[in-house]
């Protein structure tokens, strides 16, 4: 059986056992745009639930099945399938939140399988499920990937992503802002380097809006911004996952910020133009080191830039992204480096 689609090992250890896939399924972390062969069409359309806006804008597009972005789920949704495919997610500290999901969407004596590769967490998942929930059992292990299947208590069967929620403060250059969390978002309950780096640049060398923050986050750097420069005005955001999206939303209304945050995989083309671009990119997709958002965001950056207008980016040092921004945005150069990060500032010629 050859590798189809991204993630998928995964999916086809789970191909290997279609009696699995019998009922009323729902799909959590679906890794690619390919529903798994071996479903039961006559119990209709299985619903996917993802956190990546553009899975869920390709799923939608397709219209094999119902998707849900994010975890704000509809009451008909409760409740209501056979059985629910729990792919573990990158982040460990998303199982126990997703396990939570996957209860409240099955039936009575709904199935829940967890399916996972060994380097991606499978044996984390599989102590949690089992925690959780003392029948269950490993079904299968394949292409160095574990298919686990239990059949929770009802338990309450509730579920609501607000729960999940934490707060921590952020203080940088003497400006302390509020921001919320949420399991699976990246840097979750702390500031990482990287971003701090990028806020003392922004400290240093202020910028001019009007301002986008790409792949915002939880909403740290607009936050920060506007309260270290008040008249800088609204930082709009844009975000891939659904947790960030929630989060960065909640974090601007603790903090009285402006801006807009958009879901989407990459910059929208509706947006304008903006006076500078900041962003803190991610690089990796599961465990693996991947810039592919990253490259097409900045192959796409001059056209959302007035001219003269700026892009400041920071990132691992190990990334060789400064050809790119020569090439696609303008003259670049380095404000920042030490043994860990780069920042770039390119811009766009007047």
């Amino acid at each position: 059986m050859s590798d189809r689609r991204t993630g998928s090992n995964a999916v086809a250890a789970l191909e290997r056992n279609p009696e699995l896939l019998a009922g009323r399924v729902g799909f959590i972390g679906l890794p690619g745009p390919d529903l798994p062969a071996g479903l039961d069409v006559d119990s209709g359309p299985p619903l996917v639930i993802t956190e990546h806006a553009g899975l869920a804008g390709a799923l939608e597009a397709a219209g094999h099945c119902r998707v849900s972005f994010g975890y704000g789920l509809p009451d008909q949704s409760r409740q209501s399938l056979d059985t629910v495919v729990l792919f573990v997610p990158k982040a460990r500290q998303a199982v126990a939140m997703q396990l939570a999901l996957a209860g409240a969407l099955l039936a009575e004596d709904g199935r829940l399988v967890l399916v996972g590769e060994k380097r991606e967490g499978i044996a984390g998942g599989a102590r949690q499920l089992q925690a959780l929930a003392e029948n269950a059992r490993k079904a299968d292990s394949a292409r160095h990937c574990q298919v686990w299947v239990a059949r929770p208590e009802p338990g309450s069967r509730g579920f609501d992503p607000e729960e999940w929620l934490q707060w921590h403060d952020v203080d940088v250059a003497g400006v302390r802002i509020r921001v919320a969390g949420m399991p699976g978002i990246f840097s979750d309950g702390r500031l990482d380097e990287g971003t701090e780096r990028l806020l003392e640049s922004l400290a240093d060398q202020p910028v001019s809006g009007p301002v986008l923050d790409f792949a915002c986050g939880a909403g740290v750097i607009g936050s920060w911004l506007q309260e270290r420069y008040p008249g800088l005005g609204p930082v709009d955001g844009v975000d891939v996952q659904a947790q960030a999206v929630m989060c960065a939303r909640k974090t601007y209304e603790c903090n009285g910020a402006g801006g807009e945050i958009f879901a989407a995989d990459g910059v929208p083309a509706h947006l304008g133009r903006y006076g500078t671009i900041v962003t803190n990119p991610p690089f990796h997709s599961g465990v693996r080191t991947d810039t592919t958002m990253t490259e097409r965001f900045l192959r796409d950056a001059r056209r959302h830039l007035k001219p003269g207008g700026e892009l400041r980016l920071v990132a691992n040092r190990f990334l060789p992204y400064q050809p790119l921004l020569e090439q696609s945005v303008g003259n670049c150069r380095v404000l920042f480096e030490d043994r860990r990060f780069t920042i770039y500032q390119a811009r766009v010629p007047s």
